[in-house]
């Protein structure tokens, strides 16, 4: 017999980007993939990481049926028995408890569908600790933007880039972290336009710059003050556009009266002159793109060096119009998502704060359940959540998040994880944190369920079921939906697919409003939200006539700034600052499972510079102790110029990476400093004790 063989497109499980992917499926397996050419999103390109995205669905190592922790080890149960197991654990925490002993941790990488789900049983449950990794990225875009534009997300799409006169990247390695998209980057500058790059590390992003900033690690906020006294002293800022659509330039230019180049460039360690001449390119450029990511975001100092960026971007008048605007560019596929289904402790679906009455009472009302059942203060942060862990929090349901690999200070993430009285983990291996779980279910992957997903720029697109999930695997909704049923809460879970669970979404969420499942189907690069009525075409560019606050003017923000919490000294020397590699994603539970990906990439590995190898008597891939007041952590040694002496950087994709980094937190987006941390370097001469 013949074999029946189709193509099926779907969206890549990895970065932000939302690529098309054509999965070659005959008889009921994916058999290859094929490039989606005619794909608006991606035009057929793929990354290293898009490529490889068939080995999850087929890995030796997935889970494929629920394992239960007993004395003797893990032993293999049935689904029957593990969610009457969850079911009778956290019904006995709510009895012994009460809600505030439950969190709930949703994942970046489930669908819109999957997540809304997950967060609306915890909040029935009587809790808003739900969060997700958003808390450890772009947490800090949230509390920054929302207050100042009206919602924290990206103004434009990124095919916009290609436009702009001038790109301005902080913090951000776009060309490696985001190569697909780095196309609308080389068009722009194949056009004329101006690359600006600020960096601790010359990456392949600040190759094609016309002016580099080796900025050091944690005073971005310092530069941007910098750029802003310039704008302002030589009266570069966009007159109009601020006296039209802004409130708040007074105190935001009395804030940078004293934050000349010369302040600025002690602090950062760039060049006055190249400060000025950055603030001129950016200022002066007909229509500007400010693209930004952890580096920024990453920091104690992250949500004001997010309003900083964007006050640059709204004095300059560079907020509104196709090629410009502000760029907060994420990692994984539905990080943006996630946060617009309210996967936030402090935020309901459509970023209603839980403090708000009338929020909380039209989600009890959409939902059917009784009034005050959502409680009137925000729950934990991930954060936060680990440090009550064995406290206040006696139970974690964790889907798809790997907090032993990702959560900063991990030595003590592992002993609060330990203090549990009942810890679930779903996914798709058994991963760090799973090993220490009382209970894991085995999760399905990208293609073997369908949903919604909304990438970077706020383009919802829908990804189809192509095969099924090996085993005894299950996608997170219908894991949710069994689970609310067997404590009792069926009848607020009515669904039987996602489009069912989109349908409610549409009511809850005015942004998704005209999003249907049969508009995402036929609609080829998706529907950027806002959408709030069927045939509504969706909003790519948002503001282009006023902001998304109450009277339609943007808020400035005076700028105040202060050093990072740990500086090097005599004891640690050196200023460890994290990030991506271009191979590896998010905890490496995926990657670091691909054999393609792991052949080039299979170690942790610290770059430095020359002279500090030389001073450290280093040679490349030695083995090396990097040392930090929080623990020590083997690595192998990369040597490069890329990097400024006096730092070293490490991939945050690898086990124990996170040990040695500070767990102090932005006090508005309670996001880890990541970014810096004072250590040492010991060269392995034997094991450490």
């Amino acid at each position: 017999m013949r074999a029946s063989t189709t193509n099926i497109r779907t969206v890549c499980p990895y970065c932000a980007v939302g690529c098309h992917l054509d999965l070659v499926v005959e008889n009921g397996r994916v058999r290859g993939l094929e490039y989606a050419w005619n794909s608006p999103v991606n035009a057929g390109r793929l990354c290293a990481r898009g490529h490889a995205a068939l080995a999850i669905l087929t890995h030796p190592e997935r889970l494929t049926q629920p394992l239960q922790r007993s004395h003797a080890g893990w032993r293999a149960v049935s689904w029957n028995d593990a969610l009457n197991t969850a079911a009778k654990k956290i019904q006995r925490i709510l009895s012994f408890h009460g809600p505030q002993a439950l969190a709930f941790l949703t994942t970046a990488k489930g669908t819109n569908e999957e997540n809304y789900l997950i967060q609306k049983l915890a909040r029935i449950l009587g809790t808003h600790s739900v969060d997700h990794c958003a808390r450890l990225c772009h947490a800090s875009t949230l509390t920054g933007l929302g207050p100042m534009l009206g919602m924290g997300a990206s103004t434009n799409p990124l095919s916009d880039l290609a436009q702009a006169d001038c790109l301005f990247f902080v913090g951000s390695n776009f060309a490696e972290n985001h190569p697909v998209a780095f196309q609308w980057v080389q068009e722009a500058k194949d056009a004329g336009a101006k690359i600006v790059v600020a960096d601790p590390r010359r990456t392949p992003t600040a190759w094609i710059a016309d002016l580099y900033l080796p900025v050091r690690p944690g005073t971005d906020l310092a530069l941007l003050a910098g750029m802003l006294h310039v704008i302002f002293r030589q009266g570069l800022q966009n007159t109009s556009f601020i006296g039209q659509r802004t409130t708040g330039v007074e105190a935001l230019r009395t804030s940078v009266a004293r934050t000349d180049p010369s302040w600025a460039a002690q602090i950062t360690g760039v060049a006055a002159r190249d400060i000025v001449r950055a603030a001129r390119l950016y200022a002066t450029a007909p229509k500007a793109a400010l693209i930004y990511c952890m580096g920024v975001t990453q920091h104690v100092l992250g949500t004001a060096t997010v309003r900083a960026c964007a006050d640059l971007a709204l004095v300059t008048g560079h907020v509104g119009t196709k090629g410009s605007g502000l760029y907060p560019v994420r990692g994984q596929d539905n990080v943006q998502g996630a946060c617009d289904m309210g996967a936030l402790s402090g935020l309901l679906p459509g970023y209603r704060p839980v403090t708000d009455a009338q929020a909380r009472s039209f989600l009890e009302k959409a939902w059917g359940i009784p009034s005050g059942t959502l409680p009137e203060t925000p729950g934990l942060t991930v954060t936060d959540m680990e440090q009550a862990a064995g406290k206040t929090i006696h139970c974690l349901i964790a889907f798809g998040e790997n907090p032993l690999v990702t959560s900063p200070d991990s030595g003590k993430t592992r002993e609060a994880l330990e203090q549990l009285d009942f810890l679930m983990v779903v996914d798709l291996f058994l991963t760090e944190t799973a090993e220490l779980a009382h209970l894991v279910l085995p999760a399905a992957a990208w293609a073997e369920k369908s949903g919604s997903r909304t990438n970077t720029d706020r383009r919802v697109q829908w990804s189809p079921q192509v095969v099924p999930p090996p085993g005894e695997a299950r996608p997170d909704g219908d894991i949710v939906v069994d689970l609310a049923r067997r404590l009792g809460l069926g009848r607020y879970f009515p669904y039987q697919r996602p489009q069912d669970v989109l349908e409610e979404i549409r009511r809850v969420v005015p942004a998704y409003g005209g999003i249907t499942p049969e508009r995402l189907r036929t609609i080829p690069g998706g529907i950027p939200w806002p959408c709030p009525e069927d045939n509504h075409p969706g909003t790519p560019v948002l503001y282009e006539n006023r902001f998304a606050t109450e009277d339609g003017l943007a808020r400035l923000y005076p700028i105040e700034f202060s050093t990072v919490p740990e500086l090097p000294d005599t004891d640690f020397p050196y200023c460890l600052t994290t990030g991506r590699g271009k191979l590896h994603y998010n905890s490496g539970a995926m990657t670091r499972r691909t054999p393609s990906l792991v052949a080039r990439a299979p170690h942790l590995l610290v770059e430095l510079h020359p002279t500090d190898a030389e001073r450290e008597g280093l040679k490349p891939e030695d083995s090396v102790w990097i040392v930090s007041r929080r623990g020590a952590v083997k690595a192998r040694v990369h040597i490069s110029e890329a990097i400024r002496p006096g730092i070293v950087f490490v991939p945050f994709h690898f086990p124990d990476a996170n040990r040695l980094t500070q767990d102090v937190v932005d006090p508005e987006a309670r996001i880890p400093e990541y970014k810096s941390a004072a250590c040492r370097l010991e060269k392995v001469t034997e094991a450490r004790p």
